[in-house]
């Protein structure tokens, strides 16, 4: 068949992808191979994927490529997650654009039917992507965290856990999102640094009667809306300044409630004015002192973020306009004293990150982390489950675990799992499953009959259901003891974002060891944060992440992975361009390139060409040598390392150099065993590249030659790769060398590639040069290639190593060139020696540093002392 100028990705990717369908590559069950599980994390169904999903996907996709091409029996389970606090909110804005309708209009039933309706429409378009990104999950295997056994599931350890006295149902001081109006763990709270102000008011001080004495205290607060909350004035036992307030109260302002002043060590007498009004409906600081000091809690907001009726004043304004009007009706009174720009940390809602997160009173769910938490630190700190790269994540999990607090697990939502508590009219009630469970409880309990109970109106949080994730996607929880929760759990890697370490990874593990009294994965690998290449992290907001689906249309998916892939270290943030998706579709262009090459040539025997056989013994020791490299590299999860390996070994030695080190003369046969050694090595190198660029080269893989049915590059199992004959591959690096310094040369002296040379080489290491002799005459255009013990007048001197070469040419060669460049080599040697040099007089270098490492920098030294005396002889002949 005649190939296309260059690759095409839209012809091979769709193909190839339903190709592997069709054969059920991807497909998992169980059998007698040991299993390789990745469970990827699971998407929220409120939109499509970003460059991080990107990165993500590709990841676990690599290394379930490469584990199914290395024996091992390869499930990716695919799924989603259903997001309740996201994707309520979308569906709440779409039914008021879109219909006109708002929630409180709905039945529970009638607004998660079109909640399930949005997850059908956008879970799609995220697996369509999965699917052009080229994933191999098993798609019989699709989990949703809302699927009916999921559910139960969840439900079931809600009542295993109550009944174990892990989770509780208490007022407590929680954070709240008057956005989503639900309450939010800590962890769903993100801070950032802000420019606010400070207000300082003044609160006229009354005797215990009542009566005024004249004087003021002047607090300073950030929050001037919940002043009406205030229910005391704390100041410190032993600060002079307010001793005689003993028994004394203050005015709250506006509002003219008489407050009790209150003496506590916790008030920092040098902060501020050394006053502190206390609110304790509306900080978590001001809570506690109110619970230790007895105080009333006067809660003056609503759950939309506006004054409630408790506030008196501005009843119904939202909580920022209401400072407003606040702030001028107390510089009306005169109590205003002064404002003062002020630097603080403020709470936004991980959901919408445009909410000012309220810390509020409210009766939630909780579940005691403090036991689940220490056997889930230990499996990280005793090495169990091992973090990559754990040198940076470690403590960062330790510092979590360490300071672990309770999980409010309760939201004032529709969307997500229901709490199954069940109350009677008075309030009491029991947790069950069902509704006729809690009914037979709630009679042994209570030692009454209830016809019906009322179930408990809010859902639970969805990190709830996805802490169960590695388990019930296997049914692990809704059928304990199923094959498939035996067979696969524990799962091999989870592959996931550094900033869900406690939310998500934690969580997994704690589950784990509860229910399965076995942690939930080996290995757990960190990516980056994408990153554009401003350095800014990539979001809808700036506009900076580009849409997966153009990318691929544009580049390709091979291109995009690779683009992604090729600079990401394991970890580390990194920056996104599309200059990298170009880098990879000139790779897979590089590579169709070769292909037509070698397509080109006409396999023949005895064609009376010298065989290249040093060519091929390099060329196969390299690959060896790359292979197991790769696998190492493979183990220690450094993958982005692993593809530059690869993308190296066939840019550079394959097509660059090998091809040409055996490609015959014009029109002229190649040697048959070469050429089907050549085939053999394309076709090994299309196996290393395949978990990275999977399409490209499934498809160069099946134009090499033609397949018997089954022969499919998804599924051809990795040969561990044969040992390396060193010296072969010190020959080949020597012979790259001197090519690439006699053609700089060349270029140089203005001597033409057509224009033959004549070659001398002094050297005292002649053998190191007898067997790749023929291909340096081959690549250099070289009439002759000669020995010599002395110079050659009139030939271009250059060195190359320790060796010196003499170029003689029929162009006239300029003598102050010559020395130009080797004076040029000559300073970057000496700056070379220097740099080893102040190496090796470093005695912490000397004594901490390994035995090889120390002796790698002697030799360096030696030889760079041997390129600088060579340097010099011929610095001395001309």
């Amino acid at each position: 068949m005649e190939l296309s100028k260059n690759y095409i990705p839209a012809s091979a990717e769709d193909k190839w992808y339903q190709y592997w369908m069709d054969k059920q590559y991807f497909r998992s069950v169980p059998d007698e191979r040991p299993p390789f599980t990745i469970v990827i994390p699971p998407p929220n169904v409120t939109g499509v994927l970003h460059m991080g999903h990107t990165l993500n996907e590709t990841v676990q996709d690599i290394l379930v490529r490469h584990a199914r091409m290395s024996g091992f029996n390869a499930c990716w389970v695919p799924g989603s997650d259903h997001a309740s606090i996201a994707t309520e909110s979308k569906v709440v804005n779409m039914l008021k654009e879109e219909k006109g309708i708002e929630k409180s209009q709905l039945t529970r039933p009638e607004f998660l039917k079109y909640a399930y309706e949005w997850k059908e429409k956008y879970g799609g378009i995220i697996y369509h992507q999965i699917k052009k990104l080229g994933c191999s999950v098993d798609w019989d295997r699709v989990s949703f965290t809302m699927d009916d056994h999921y559910y139960q599931a969840v439900i079931r350890v809600f009542v295993d856990l109550y009944n174990k006295g892990l989770i509780y149902r208490g007022a407590r001081m929680i954070n709240w999102d008057p956005k989503a109006k639900t309450a939010l763990s800590d962890e769903e709270v993100e801070y950032k640094e802000i420019n606010g102000k400070l207000y300082h008011v003044k609160y006229a001080v009354v005797n215990a009667a009542g009566e005024a004495t004249g004087e003021f205290i002047t607090i300073a607060t950030q929050r001037p809306e919940t002043i009406m909350g205030d229910t005391a004035i704390c100041v410190n036992p032993d600060d002079e300044r307010y001793a005689h307030l003993k028994g004394h109260y203050a005015v709250v302002p506006l509002v003219n409630r008489k407050v009790p002043v209150i003496f506590d060590e916790y008030v920092d007498k040098e902060f501020g004015t050394g006053a502190l009004k206390v609110t304790p409906a509306h900080d978590i600081n001001d809570y506690n002192l109110g619970l230790k000091h007895n105080l009333e809690v006067v809660d003056t907001l609503n759950d939309d973020g506006t004054l409630s009726a408790a506030a008196i004043v501005f009843v119904g304004e939202d909580r920022f306009r209401a400072r407003k009007k606040v702030i001028a009706a107390l510089a009306e009174e005169g109590l205003l004293v002064k404002e003062q720009e002020y630097t603080t940390r403020l709470g936004y809602s991980q959901r919408n990150p445009d909410t000012v997160v309220e810390p509020r009173i409210s009766t939630q769910w909780f579940v005691k982390m403090a036991d689940m938490a220490q056997p889930a630190l230990d499996a990280v700190v005793n090495g169990e489950v091992k973090i990559h790269p754990g040198d940076r994540f470690l403590a960062t999990y330790k510092y979590w675990m360490e300071n672990v607090k309770d999980w409010c697990i309760s939201r004032q939502l529709w969307w997500g799992q229901q709490i199954p508590a069940w109350y009677d009219d008075a309030g009491q009630f029991v947790v069950a499953e069902t509704h006729d469970d809690a009914l037979k409880l709630y009679a042994e309990k209570f030692g009454k009959t209830a016809t019906t109970l009322r179930q408990d109106e809010d859902c639970l949080d969805t990190w709830f259901s996805s802490w169960l994730w590695p388990m019930e996607v296997f049914n692990g929880i809704s059928q304990p003891d199923n094959a498939d929760i035996n067979y696969y759990y524990p799962t091999s890697v989870l592959v996931t974002g550094q900033d869900i370490i406690f939310f998500w990874v934690a969580r997994m593990i704690m589950a784990g060891l509860e229910y399965k009294h076995e942690k939930p994965f080996s290995d757990v690998y960190f990516t980056g944060m994408v990153r554009d290449k401003l350095g800014r992290k990539m979001s809808k907001q700036l506009g900076n992440s580009p849409d997966l689906l153009e990318l691929i249309e544009r580049f390709g998916a091979d291109a995009v992975r690779f683009g992604i892939m090729i600079s990401s270290p394991a970890g580390n943030d990194l920056l996104f361009d599309d200059t990298s998706c170009e880098q990879g579709r000139n790779f897979n262009n590089k590579m169709w390139n070769a292909l037509k090459l070698v397509k080109m040539w006409k396999p023949g025997q005895n064609t009376g060409a010298p065989v290249p056989e040093f060519a091929v013994e390099w060329m196969e020791n390299r690959l060896n040598e790359v292979h197991a490299e790769v696998e190492k590299l493979f183990k220690d999860f450094r993958l982005s390392e692993a593809l530059k390996a690869i993308y190296s070994l066939i840019w550079d030695d394959f097509c660059s150099w090998y091809l040409e080190w055996i490609k015959p003369g014009f029109e002229q046969p190649i040697d048959a065993g070469v050429y089907e050694k050549t085939i053999g090595f394309f076709e090994r190198l299309l196996q290393l590249l395949h978990p990275f660029m999977p399409f490209v080269s499934e498809e160069l893989y099946h134009l090499l030659r033609e397949r018997q049915p089954g022969d499919d590059l998804v599924i051809r199992q990795f040969v561990a790769p044969a040992a390396t004959h060193q010296p072969i591959l010190v020959e080949g690096a020597l012979a790259k060398e001197v090519i690439t310094s006699i053609r700089d040369a060349r270029n140089k002296n203005q001597v033409k590639p057509k224009d033959t040379i004549a070659l001398h080489i002094e050297t005292r290491h002649q053998n190191a040069f007898q067997r790749i002799e023929s291909i340096l005459a081959k690549q250099l255009n070289a009439r002759e290639l000669t020995y010599t013990k002395e110079a050659i007048p009139g030939a271009v001197s250059l060195v190359v190593g320790k060796d010196k070469f003499y170029m003689v040419t029929d162009t006239e060669v300029d003598p102050a060139a010559q020395k130009e460049s080797l004076l040029k080599d000559l300073v970057y040697q000496q700056g070379f020696l220097k740099s080893v040099d102040a190496k090796l007089a470093n005695e912490k270098f000397v004594q901490n540093a390994k035995p090889e490492a120390v002796e790698a920098e002697r030799r360096k030294k030696a030889d760079c002392e041997a390129r600088i005396q060579a340097i010099e002889e011929s610095l001395k002949l001309l």
